[in-house]
Parts: structure tokens; C-alpha cells; sequence
């Protein structure tokens, strides 16, 4: 019997990327009001692809070893 691979999203719900990141979803639309959190629209949705929730969290560490 062959392993099936299931690729990883890419491509994630504010609320999904809200989930990631362990902030509710008013605080993920603030930030992307902000533009710290970068989306993506695809059709009427907006999206965060993955590559931009790590650059937000990039961008948390930066400010907080600034903050230091």
C-alpha cells in the first residue's frame, strides 16, 4: 500500500493565521489594518500565505529584541 503525502497549506484564513499565531482575530485585523501582517486577495477573500505569517513573526522578534 503506497503513503499518501499531503502537501502543507500555503495559503491560510485570517482566522487560521490568527490560530498560527496565537492571537485572536480582531487582533490579526488590526494588523493587517497596520500593515505588519500582510495579506493576499484571491477572488473576495483575503488570505495570508504562509511566507507572510513568518515575516510577521520575523517582525515580532526584531521588535522585541529592540525593546531590550
Amino acid at each position: 500500500m503506497a503513503l499518501m503525502v499531503v502537501p502543507a497549506r500555503r495559503m491560510h484564513s485570517v482566522e487560521e493565521a490568527a490560530e498560527l499565531l496565537n492571537v485572536g482575530r480582531s487582533t490579526a485585523f488590526e494588523e493587517i489594518r497596520l500593515g505588519r501582517l500582510r495579506t493576499v486577495r484571491v477572488g473576495r477573500r483575503r488570505l495570508v500565505p504562509t511566507e507572510y505569517v513568518d515575516e510577521y513573526v520575523e517582525l515580532l522578534k526584531r521588535e522585541a529584541q529592540a525593546a531590550a
